[in-house]
């Protein structure tokens, strides 16, 4: 079969990678050889999309490529994936590591999809509170200022103000929806870019109210990392390596470099993760005694697990935390709103009586 050409496209979705390595595992499990599996997974695939990928990597193996090859000459897997890959045929434990690529894959999606979840209902009720204040600050408030002054006496003090506001928010809507939109796009832009991602990580990993979560994030990220290369056959100081290259938060890689010159200077790797800061508290101790028994890679999976565990419940947390704020910041802002054209009006009916 002749080694066809992949035309530019994005990379694959976690969940993608996900669903590969689990058809990878089972049929490797089954004794079926890579080249047969992957023919078989393009027949029953129906995705045009996933099916040309299939194509292009059956035509590349079926010609004597390995695995780990055809799929870098895709360009649709992260170099972490190609790298694994690479490492399973070399120690010949390839069914192991699509294994614990599948479990990784799937891990860094509910972590993903987690924080997407706790993104965008802040975003719609801000944008639902912005709404509403802006209806009643350009629409509204003019309809009362109008009755006000058929009744003979016009808005002062705090109502003034407030209806001016509302007409300088009318006169450059315009404006302000272009700045909007001209953020939107830059930020769509942002994310659909390496570098731009990075800059959002970095800020997001920086910003005082994130900061503690992406730290967790972070240091569970290594944890799988980690868990998934050693048990891949790979001594420490190569594990380090792989996984220094995959992180993306600057905060830890720097911890890891820092772990790694520990490494050089004849410190234990449990020794190592923990002055480097890696780890601290009880995953400290857990390493430690993990070391000592020889079962570091069952030790950082478990890690692993119980820093996606409290990355959930603290997002959990804030969103029910958040949630009431939200209603009572746009009571309170409606309300001062609405009293600041209900109080003259109750003046003058009074005066009137």
């Amino acid at each position: 079969m002749a080694v066809g050409v992949l035309q530019g496209g994005r990379f694959l979705s976690q969940r993608e990678i996900s669903a590969f390595c689990a058809q990878m595992a089972m049929i490797l499990r089954s004794g079926i050889s890579v080249s047969e599996g992957i023919s078989i997974m393009c027949e029953d695939t129906q995705d045009p999309a996933g099916k040309e990928i299939l194509e292009f990597i059956y035509s590349h193996v079926d010609n004597g490529s390995t695995l780990h090859r055809a799929i870098e000459a895709s360009r649709r897997f992260p170099d972490y994936f190609v790298n694994m890959v690479e490492i399973g045929e070399t120690t010949g434990k390839l069914e192991n590591v699509m294994d614990s690529l599948c479990a990784y894959y799937e891990r860094e999606e509910a972590i993903s999809k987690s924080i997407r979840h706790a993104v965008m209902y802040p975003i719609i009720m801000i944008a639902m509170m912005l709404t509403v204040i802006v209806v009643l600050l350009v629409r509204v408030m003019p309809i009362f200022n109008e009755v006000f002054q058929s009744l003979g006496s016009p808005l002062t003090g705090f109502s003034l103000s407030v209806m001016r506001f509302g007409e300088t928010l009318s006169r450059y809507s315009m404006v302000i929806v272009g700045v909007v939109a001209f953020v939107t796009i830059v930020l769509i832009i942002m994310s659909a870019t390496p570098g731009g991602r990075q800059k959002m990580d970095r800020f997001r990993s920086e910003f005082f109210a994130t900061r503690n979560l992406y730290a967790k994030i972070a240091s569970g990220r290594f944890a799988s990392a980690m868990a998934l290369t050693l048990s891949s056959g790979l001594d420490t100081d190569q594990s380090l390596e792989i996984v220094h290259r995959l992180l993306k938060s600057s905060s830890i890689r720097e911890k890891v470099e820092n772990c790694q010159k520990y490494l050089k200077n004849g410190l234990t790797f449990s020794e190592a993760v923990v002055k480097s800061g890696i780890f601290s508290g009880l995953y400290a101790r857990m390493v430690t005694v993990a070391f000592k028994a020889g079962s570091m890679d069952t030790a950082m999976a478990k890690i692993a697990e119980r820093y996606e565990e409290e990355t959930d419940t603290q997002i959990s947390n804030a969103i029910s935390i958040l949630e009431p704020s939200l209603v009572a910041a746009l009571s309170v802002i409606v309300g001062m709103i609405l009293l600041s054209v209900m109080l003259p009006l109750m003046s003058i009916m009074t005066s009137i009586g």
